[in-house]
């Protein structure tokens, strides 16, 4: 599966795209983390908020195991 990345610097936003089809029905946040999802569900693309924060800590963590982000 191929996903579509994107980086926003203005507003410092990192989307992660997981579908390009479906219609947008909902979205669902966690902290730093939105997950907008289609009518039936299914995730259509992720938001990271402050992303040249958590991203590189998320980096970090591949090596670590673990990071917390604050």
């Amino acid at each position: 599966m191929a996903y579509k990345i994107k980086y926003d610097d203005e507003a410092d936003v990192l989307t992660l795209v997981i579908a390009e089809k479906g219609k947008l029905s909902h979205a669902e946040e966690v902290g730093d983390i939105v997950v907008h999802f289609d009518e039936r569900g299914k995730p259509l693309f992720v938001e990271i908020l402050r992303a040249s924060k958590i991203v590189p800590l998320m980096v970090q963590s591949l090596a670590k195991k673990e990071v917390v982000v604050a």
